[in-house]
C-alpha cells in the first residue's frame, strides 16, 4: 500500500497563499539619531511587511533573532492584541517565522518566547518550518513566584511560575553555540583534587584532596567567604576537578599515581584513568565580577523578572522583559558585530541591549510603541542616560546611532472614481524607482539610464514618459552585446519592434500580477 502525505499541523487558511508586495523603507532623518553612518534600524510599520521589505537586503544576513509574540492568551492588561481566533494566530506566527528564517544567517538560531498556552502548537509549527531536525531546545524560564491576585486561582489551577524559549538554528550542521555560565551557588569539593608545586614538572608536584588543602589554609568551601574564593582565584591554574560525573576513588599525595596532560586538550589531564580539568575552566566573569560558575544549561531560574519598569525608563506594563534574558540570549547565539532582529520589538529591550552588546541591530514595532517607547529609550542609550538594565556591566557610556524607517505605503492604490489601479499620488519619482526595482529583485542603484541591475548583464529602466522606437534605440546603446533591459512604463507605442534582449512591461497591469497591493497583514 502507497502512503501519501506528510504529519503537520494544520489550521484554516494555512495554504492560503499571499503575494506580498515588498515595500520600501523610507528614512524618517527627523527621527534618525546619534551616528548617521550607523547600520542599525528602528522600523514603524507591519512587521509581516517589514520582514519582506528586508527580505532582499538581508536574506541570510541575521545571526540571531528574539521575538516575544503575543501569547494570545487574553491577557489582563497588556498594551497589544493578545486573543485572536487561534487559525489567525497561527496563520500571523507561520507567515512571520518563514520570513524570520529566510533572513537568518546559516549560522543563525532563533529564540521565539511563549508561554503553555501555545507552545505544543508553536512546536509542531516550528518543526514544519525550520525542519525537526534544526530544534535545539526548549529553555524553561522562571518568570515570577505565585503570589498576590495569583493565588485566588490557587483552587482552580496549577499556578504558572514559568514561560518558556523554544530555541531553533536554521542549519545545525553550521551552528554553534557560545557556552555560557551562571554564577554557582555552592562549592562542591567532595571530589575535587590541589596541585601543589609546578605544573610544568609534574613529578615534582604533591597531589591534595581539596579537604585537606582547606584544613592548612584555614578556609571554609563556601562561596560566600571572600578569602576562599580569593585563595581560589588565585590558584585557579592548580586546582583541578573532575569532568562530568566521574569519580575518583582515594588519593595519592605523594606522586603514586601522576597527573598525565592530555595531549591536544589543553587545561585537561587524565588522574586515576579519569579526566580532570583545571578549575580555571569554571572561573568566568558574571555580572562584571570573577567567581566560580557552573555552565548554563536549559533551566533559567537566576534571572529576575520584578521591578522591570525602572529599566529603559519606560513603561510596558506585563509586557517589558528583562535585559538580562535578551542579553542571554545573544551572549549564546551571536558575537559582536552581527546582525540581531526583533520584530515584536515592544519597549525596544532587544535593540537597548544589542546596542550596549555592540551588535548591530534591527527592531520592528507596529504601534505608536516605535514613537514613544522603542525611539525614547534608545535615544537615552546613545546620549548615554540609561544606567539601568545591563549598562553597569558593559560600562554603558553612549555612543552610536540608528536610522529610523517608515514603511512606505503601497505602490499602487485604487483610483478614486474608477476600479482601477494608479500610483500612489505620494510617491515621488526615486520611491517609485526603488519599489518596481524590489518587487522585480533589482537593486536599486542609478547607472546611467538605467535604474537597478540584479546582474552585471541584466538591468531595469523605470519612466513616466511615452516609449516609441526612438526611445529604445537610445537605451540600446548604453547595452553591451551580452547585456538585457527590462523597461517599465506607463505608456508605450503598440507597435514597438523590440529587440530580443529588451522587454518592456505596462505600469500598473504587469505590476499588479506580482503581488497583492494595499495589504496590512496584522
Amino acid at each position: 500500500m502507497k502512503l501519501e502525505g506528510k504529519l503537520e499541523l494544520t489550521w484554516v487558511g494555512k495554504n492560503e497563499e499571499i503575494k506580498l508586495e515588498p515595500r520600501i523603507l523610507v528614512e524618517d532623518k527627523s527621527k534618525s539619531y546619534g551616528d548617521p553612518n550607523s547600520e542599525n534600524m528602528l522600523i514603524h510599520g507591519d512587521n509581516l511587511l517589514a520582514l519582506k521589505a528586508l527580505e532582499k537586503d538581508f536574506a541570510g544576513k541575521i545571526k540571531c533573532i528574539y521575538i516575544d509574540p503575543p501569547y494570545n492568551i487574553d491577557a489582563a492588561g497588556v498594551p497589544y492584541e493578545d486573543n485572536i481566533e487561534h487559525s489567525l494566530w497561527l496563520n500571523m506566527m507561520f507567515t512571520r517565522i518563514s520570513m524570520l528564517k529566510n533572513l537568518l544567517s546559516e549560522d543563525g538560531a532563533i529564540f521565539i518566547q511563549i508561554d503553555d498556552h501555545e507552545m505544543a502548537y508553536l512546536k509542531i509549527l516550528c518543526d514544519e518550518v525550520f525542519n525537526r531536525k534544526n530544534y535545539i531546545c526548549t529553555i524553561a524560564l522562571k518568570v515570577s513566584p505565585p503570589n498576590g491576585v495569583k493565588m485566588a486561582h490557587a483552587t482552580k489551577t496549577v499556578l504558572k511560575e514559568k514561560e518558556l524559549i523554544l530555541l531553533y538554528c536554521k542549519d545545525k550542521e553550521k551552528f554553534t553555540i557560545n557556552p555560557q555560565y551562571t554564577e554557582a551557588k555552592a562549592w562542591d569539593d567532595h571530589y575535587n583534587k590541589y596541585i601543589r608545586g609546578d605544573l610544568s614538572n609534574l613529578e615534582s608536584c604533591e597531589v591534595l584532596s581539596m579537604k585537606d588543602v582547606l584544613k592548612q589554609e584555614g578556609l571554609t568551601a563556601n562561596l560566600n567567604d571572600v578569602k576562599f574564593m580569593s585563595w581560589m582565584i588565585n590558584n585557579k591554574e592548580r586546582i583541578f576537578q573532575p569532568v562530568g560525573l566521574a569519580k575518583i576513588k582515594g588519593i595519592d599525595k605523594y606522586n603514586t599515581e601522576k597527573i598525565v596532560p592530555i595531549e591536544g586538550m589543553n587545561d585537561y589531564y587524565a588522574y586515576k584513568g579519569a579526566q580532570v580539568q583545571k578549575i580555571s575552566k569554571m572561573i568566568k566573569k558574571v555580572g562584571g565580577k570573577e567567581t566560580y560558575v557552573k555552565l548554563l544549561c536549559d533551566l533559567w531560574t537566576d534571572i529576575g523578572f520584578n521591578n522591570l519598569f525602572q529599566e529603559g525608563d519606560v513603561e510596558f506594563k506585563n509586557s517589558k522583559k528583562p535585559e538580562k534574558l535578551i542579553q542571554r540570549c545573544f551572549e549564546l547565539c551571536s558575537s559582536e558585530g552581527d546582525f540581531v532582529l526583533d520584530s515584536f520589538l515592544g519597549s525596544g529591550t532587544s535593540t537597548a541591549v544589542a546596542h550596549k552588546m555592540n551588535r548591530k541591530w534591527i527592531g520592528i514595532e507596529l504601534g505608536e510603541h516605535a514613537y514613544t517607547l522603542c525611539k525614547k529609550r534608545m535615544d537615552s542609550v546613545i546620549d548615554g542616560l540609561d544606567y539601568k538594565g545591563i549598562s553597569k556591566e558593559y560600562n554603558w557610556q553612549g555612543g552610536g546611532g540608528y536610522k529610523f524607517y517608515e514603511l512606505a505605503e503601497s505602490l499602487l492604490v485604487k483610483n478614486d472614481k474608477l476600479p482601477i489601479y494608479q500610483i500612489n499620488p505620494n510617491y515621488t519619482f526615486e520611491m517609485i524607482c526603488e519599489a518596481i526595482c524590489k518587487i522585480e529583485g533589482f537593486d536599486y542603484k542609478q547607472e546611467g539610464s538605467f535604474h537597478g541591475k540584479s546582474s552585471e548583464n541584466r538591468f531595469i529602466h523605470i519612466t513616466t514618459e511615452f516609449v516609441n522606437a526612438e526611445y529604445i534605440k537610445t537605451l540600446s546603446k548604453e547595452l553591451s552585446e551580452k547585456q538585457s533591459l527590462l523597461i517599465y512604463s506607463t505608456k508605450f507605442a503598440t507597435d514597438l519592434r523590440l529587440p530580443d534582449n529588451i522587454v518592456v512591461k505596462k505600469i500598473p497591469e504587469d505590476l499588479l500580477k506580482k503581488c497583492k497591493f494595499e495589504s496590512e497583514v496584522r
